[in-house]
Parts: C-alpha cells; sequence; structure tokens
C-alpha cells in the first residue's frame, strides 16, 4: 500500500472538511440536543414544582418521560444515523456521547445508592454536562456549546453552595445553556 505525503496545507484541507463534514452531520443531529435538552428542562422544571410547589411526596416521577426519549433516540439512529456519512469527527463525538450517557447511568446508580445522594446530585450533572458541551463545542468549532459548558462549570460551583429544591432551578439553567440554546442556534442543513 502506498502512503500518500500530504503538503500542510493540504492537510490543514483535509482537517478542515472533516470538521465541516462532521458539522454537517451535527446539524443533521440537531434533534438530540434539542429533545434531550426540552425533555431533562420540562423534568426538572416538573420535578421542581412537584417537590416545591405541590410537595408531592414522589416528585422524581417526571423523570420516567427519559424513557420515552432514549426510545425516540435509539428509533431516530436507527432509521436516520446510519445512512449518514462517517467521519472521525462524528465517531469522536458519538464517542464522546455514548460515554457521556454511560457515566450519567453510573453516576445516578452511585447517587442512588449514596446516603443523601441526591441533595447533591446536580452540581455532578451540571459538571458533566458542562464537560460534553464544551468538548462537543471545541472539537466542532461551534462557540455556542463552548459557551455553554463554561456556563455550566460555573453554574455547577454554585449550585454547591444552594439548598436541593433550587439546585433545581439551577439545573434548568444549565440545560437552557448547554442543550436548548446552542440546539436551536445550529443551522439545519440545506438539502
Amino acid at each position: 500500500m502506498q502512503e500518500e505525503n500530504f503538503t500542510p496545507q493540504q492537510s490543514l484541507q483535509l482537517i478542515q472538511s472533516m470538521i465541516s463534514k462532521a458539522k454537517a452531520n451535527f446539524s443533521e443531529n440537531r434533534f438530540y440536543f434539542l429533545l434531550w435538552g426540552w425533555v431533562a428542562f420540562s423534568c426538572i422544571i416538573g420535578q421542581f414544582i412537584l417537590k416545591v410547589l405541590v410537595h408531592y411526596r414522589h416528585h422524581y416521577i417526571v423523570w420516567l418521560a427519559t424513557i420515552v426519549a432514549a426510545i425516540i433516540t435509539m428509533v431516530h439512529v436507527y432509521r436516520y444515523d446510519r445512512a449518514m456519512p462517517r467521519t472521525y469527527v462524528g465517531d469522536s463525538m458519538n464517542h464522546l456521547w455514548t460515554g457521556m450517557g454511560i457515566s450519567f447511568f453510573v453516576l445516578t446508580v452511585i447517587i442512588t445508592q449514596s446516603q443523601g445522594g441526591w441533595n447533591y446530585s446536580y452540581p455532578f450533572f451540571i459538571l458533566m454536562y458542562g464537560l460534553g458541551t464544551f468538548v462537543s463545542g471545541r472539537m466542532l468549532q461551534f462557540t455556542p456549546l463552548v459557551i455553554g459548558g463554561i456556563i455550566n462549570w460555573f453554574l455547577a460551583i454554585v449550585c454547591a453552595f444552594v439548598q436541593f429544591d433550587y439546585q433545581l432551578l439551577i439545573a434548568a439553567a444549565a440545560i437552557l445553556c448547554s442543550y436548548i440554546i446552542p440546539g436551536h442556534l445550529i443551522k439545519p442543513e440545506n438539502k
């Protein structure tokens, strides 16, 4: 197999082309940022209303909506994502968010098994939202995601000093900054 030698200019063009393809895929996949952003935002606000305003004991029940979102995600992946062209940056994004999803699950299990763990959970969730969106934004060179990630890190620190009920509102703001606003700012790819 013959090895190709690229000039520095050709290498930069190749890298820029890969990023552009990944941005196009990301544009097509803004669906996931918006789906999960709005589902998580709605669940957090719903939990706040049930816990703080209604005083419902099982306020966490709203999170069952994520099961429906997971099913929608799986159907969408099966129907649409298999036909998308694969790129290194796109594959890296998939690996990042698969790892983030697994980490959220593991963190949930750990918190569930911890004494009073839920009272301290949202700073960690917000920290992870920040990490995922910051890395995604840097990989895709999409500033709104980078800014959302940085804002989330700040909100995670603030959240650590607030009682649980109001951590919910900070978490809703974090989802707004890291998923919903950037998801709406991503321009749909012209067909």
